[in-house]
């Protein structure tokens, strides 16, 4: 056996169908182009349209949804000839503003549509804050997008263009619509000549030209701005070229990046700490993640603090990190574990402080921790913006703080004049553990600042109080000296690991609160088998573990969502169906703390399950701070997969149980008519021969007998043909027939069906068209010949008299091909495959006779052949039923003399 050389490189399989799926993604989704620049005046607009120009003059349609020429001439020149979308008008504050009109566009359905400005920020009322959500909205609909957006509009450039302009932009974009962009075409200029041009009123006009120049529009300014632009393009490229790489597999070069880890912590300055770490998570094309770590300190810190730094996260998980919050007493340990446990190779923090020359910054813990990772370490923001909360967040830990401080010392107090009777009683060494149980019950009680405070009072009221020369600070044993040195290490050490584990004790019985809450969700839903069921427990099991109101929406048999019934409860808002609905058919989530209409009251989050989404939970919390910690939102996007997961299982033991219900139905159908056709056939058979008996009785009847008699012999064969179909039928699903097949020319089958036919076709024309060089066929003779007897009668019976059938064979890609065509009226439109039903007839009410098993049993002798039967409108004008039976190799047989085909004509 060949061996495979060592080095020789092969595509991951996995990397490869990953590719794969990701194209059959792209392909349903439309393309996005970005024209990009570095500052506005550059031509973004102005290449767009004419990119636009140039597609129309090739055929093509663009459609202009939004534009701003901002009053320049050669701009607007562009738009003559192109299909402009009028805009929305929305009232706001008793204006109307014009806004890109989104439904329009999606009604509209075009190929391309341009949407300038890709940063823009929506009216109060529209469907989306931001135009960028908008044009998503748009490329998931499969339409292609042209749109234009400035360096300084990049959610992770916003701060650093903040420094160099000295103007903080408020309309950003997340760098992830940025990066996922088709296509991104640089349109740049040289700073002299963008300032020629805004000198010249080709940029602004009139006092707004003169304003630019003198702040934003500076030399120095537009330079930076363009290296920004130029590096960011760079990256742009970067990821092109190794997207070009996986595509086509080459991978004779690796090049191997860790991720990085970004720190937030409790200081200000850490959104410029999250910017920096996306741009070099970009710049070298890693992943990245960002951690916060809650001591037990800094889980004491005020509301506003702490909604702070939740909102930095939220701007990391913007910016495309993974978030996560930490609970630990040590913050370097628990980074470097967290860092070790991900494979992350750079840790990102802030420059380290030191309150006191002894005490550790982070970044140094970090590093003696893990000398093996990387460290960047990110100095200050050159303007830190003062968070509104700052001041009512000192406020509130100032008055907090010395309050605990109070009562540590109060407590300490309250000890020894407790001890003071029991001096006479009590050694000097039980009366300093008393002093420690106060310093342990403080810890538990207020953390370890306070424990702090109570050790430090504690020495002292005991050195007053029990230590000679009592009531003072005097020692007159130096042996003492020790004694409180020994009582003050031991109450700090006492008092920082008892704060400790009370800390740890608080975060292992939220762990345990959250996996019992799980627990026990998971088991109710279990026993659940109504969709009512799984409602009412999901609602309850959010109200209880979240504190929150809960509704949960579910589709009808259209897809809309249905509004609840139920009371919704108490200070619950109604839910909004259109937003629901949105979330539902979107599999994303909206309303409060989301990017699509965040001023609703309540929370829409989709359940989204493996085979579709089932439904959508509208939440009302109590606070809305909740929605931003991710482990809440990981919390609830469980309850949320649970609960889908038990609706789809309910879905399908319905559809089960129809299925077996419907199983059993046919069985017991067939068991009966089985039994019924076999009982009627021996009465029937002699009915017909006695009928027949009787018509040709001697001496002859007289002409009203006879008639009497010959319609008595009529309807006996056509009850007797009933029931030999019903009983066919059942044979056939049982599997008792058993086909004799043997190869055949196709002309005995339609010769033989024809002579047996001959009453019901008197009254029409039929012709047959066979190929004198036409294959033998492997078949069951009787069973083919039935098959043609009921198609043929069917032809007869639904077309007037004197029309037109014709038989014809002939050779497909499939097989032989056996075609029963006639001129009548052919099947009703809608009806085609349902005409292939058992007890399925083409005219619902009619006074022909028949009971609908003709189609049925005809597929059913053909699909036992390994065939199909499929209806067409044949070239005469009506029915067509086509029949395919598969060729196989059949024996050589010398041909036949060529005859052109023979005609059976009936007057």
């Amino acid at each position: 056996m060949p061996t495979i050389p060592a080095d020789s490189q092969r595509p991951d399989p996995d990397a490869l169908l990953a590719q794969v799926q990701q194209q059959e993604r792209q392909a349903a989704r439309g393309r996005l182009r970005i024209y990009f620049g570095a500052s506005a005046g550059v031509g973004k607009t102005y290449s767009m349209l004419a990119a636009a120009r140039r597609l129309k003059e090739q055929g093509q349609s663009p459609l202009v949804g939004v534009l701003e020429t901002h009053g320049r001439a050669e701009t607007a020149a562009l738009l003559d000839g192109l299909d402009l979308l009028p805009p929305k008008l929305l009232a706001h504050r008793g204006k109307s503003i014009a806004e890109f009109d989104l439904d329009a566009a999606l009604a509209r359905q075009p190929a391309l549509i341009l949407v300038d400005e890709l940063a823009h920020s929506n009216a109060p009322g529209s469907r989306h804050p931001k135009r960028w959500q908008d044009i998503e909205e748009l490329l998931d609909a499969g339409i292609d997008v042209f749109t234009t957006v400035n360096v300084q509009h990049l959610e992770s450039l916003n701060d650093v263009v903040g420094g160099i302009t000295g103007i903080r932009v408020s309309e950003t974009v997340p760098d992830t619509v940025f990066d996922e962009a088709d296509e991104v075409v640089l349109v740049d200029l040289p700073a002299d000549e963008l300032l020629a041009r805004l000198l010249s009123g080709r940029v602004y006009q009139g006092p707004q030209a003169e304003r630019a120049s003198k702040n934003f529009f500076r030399k120095g300014n537009l330079i930076a701005l363009r290296e920004l632009a130029l590096r960011r393009t760079a990256d742009r490229v970067e990821d092109d070229v190794r997207a070009y790489r996986v595509e086509k597999s080459i991978d004779t070069v690796w090049k191997t990046r860790g991720a990085l880890l970004a720190c937030v912590g409790p200081r200000a300055g850490n959104e410029h700490v999250v910017r920096s770490a996306a741009r070099l998570a970009g710049q070298l094309g890693a992943d990245w993640h960002a951690v916060y770590v809650e001591t037990p300190a800094l889980q004491r810190l005020p509301d506003g603090r702490r909604e702070a730094i939740l909102r930095t996260l939220n701007l990391a998980a913007e910016l495309g990190a993974s978030t996560a919050v930490l609970a630990g007493a040590d913050i370097g340990a628990a980074i470097v574990d967290y860092a070790r446990e991900h494979n992350l190779a750079k840790i990102v923090m802030a420059r380290g402080h030191r309150s006191w020359p002894w005490r550790t910054s982070h970044l140094r813990r970090v590093a003696s921790l893990a000398p093996d990772v990387d460290l960047v370490e990110i100095g200050d923001p050159a303007h830190t913006p003062a968070t509104p909360e700052a001041p009512a967040a000192a406020e509130t830990g100032g008055q907090r703080r010395p309050l605990r401080y109070l009562m540590a010392a109060v407590s300490s107090l309250a000890m020894a004049l407790v001890a003071t009777p029991l001096l006479p009683y009590l050694d000097l060494a039980n009366i300093a553990m008393l002093f420690l149980l106060v310093v342990v019950l403080v810890a538990v009680r207020l953390g370890r600042g306070a424990s702090v405070v109570a050790t430090c009072v504690g020495v002292a009221c005991f050195d007053f109080f029990f230590v000679a020369p009592r009531f003072s600070f005097a020692v007159s044993d130096l042996q003492y000296l020790v004694t409180f040195g020994v009582m003050l290490a031991v109450g700090l050490i006492t008092g920082h690991l008892t704060a400790g584990l009370r800390f740890q004790a608080n975060v292992a019985a939220h762990r345990e609160r959250r996996s019992r809450a799980l627990y026990e969700f998971a088991r109710e839903l279990s026993g659940a088998l109504q969709a009512e069921q799984i409602v009412d427990t999901t609602r309850s099991a959010i109200d209880r573990t979240f504190r929150a109101r809960a509704v949960l929406l579910v589709p009808d048999a259209d897809d809309r969502l249905i509004a609840p019934v139920a009371e919704e409860g108490e200070g619950m808002p109604a839910p909004d169906l259109g937003i629901a609905q949105w979330a539902y058919d979107h599999a994303e989530s909206a309303g409060l703390g989301t990017d699509t209409l965040p001023a609703s009251a309540l929370f829409y989050l989709p359940l989204v399950a493996p085979m579709r989404t089932r439904g959508v939970l509208a939440i009302s919390p109590e606070q809305q701070r909740w929605i931003m910690i991710p482990e809440q939102r990981k919390q609830l996007d469980t309850f949320a997969a649970l609960a889908a997961i038990a609706l789809e299982r309910v879905h399908y033991i319905e559809v089960a149980q129809g299925a077996l219900v419907s199983m059993e139905t046919e069985r017991l159908r067939n068991s009966l008519l089985a039994a019924l056709s076999h009982d009627l056939r021996t009465p029937l058979t002699l009915l017909v021969g006695l009928s027949e008996t009787l018509a040709r009785s001697r001496p002859p009847l007289a002409p009203p007998q006879l008639e009497m008699a010959q319609q008595l012999q009529s309807e006996a064969l056509r009850m007797n043909a009933l029931v030999g179909n019903l009983l066919d039928m059942a044979r056939l699903q049982s599997g008792e027939i058993k086909l004799h097949l043997e190869w055949q020319t196709m002309e005995e089958a339609v010769g033989t069906a024809l002579r047996l036919c001959a009453k019901p076709l008197e009254q029409h024309r039929v012709t047959t068209s066979i190929a004198h060089d036409f294959p033998l066929v492997r078949y069951d003779a009787v069973l083919l010949e039935r098959v043609l007897c009921n198609l043929l009668e069917n032809a007869a019976k639904y077309t007037p008299s004197g029309s037109h059938i014709d038989i014809a064979a002939s050779l497909g890609r499939r097989g032989a091909v056996l075609t029963v065509a006639d001129d009548g009226p052919g099947v009703p439109s809608g009806r085609e495959e349902a005409m292939f039903e058992k007890f399925t007839r083409g005219e619902r009410e009619s006074a022909r006779s028949g009971v609908g098993l003709g189609l049925a049993i005809c597929r059913a002798i053909v699909e036992a052949h390994n065939g199909t039967i499929e209806y067409a409108r044949s070239a005469l004008g009506g029915a067509a039923f086509i029949i395919t039976l598969p060729l196989g190799h059949p024996p050589s047989t010398p041909a036949p003399e060529a005859d052109p085909g023979k005609a059976y004509l009936h007057e």
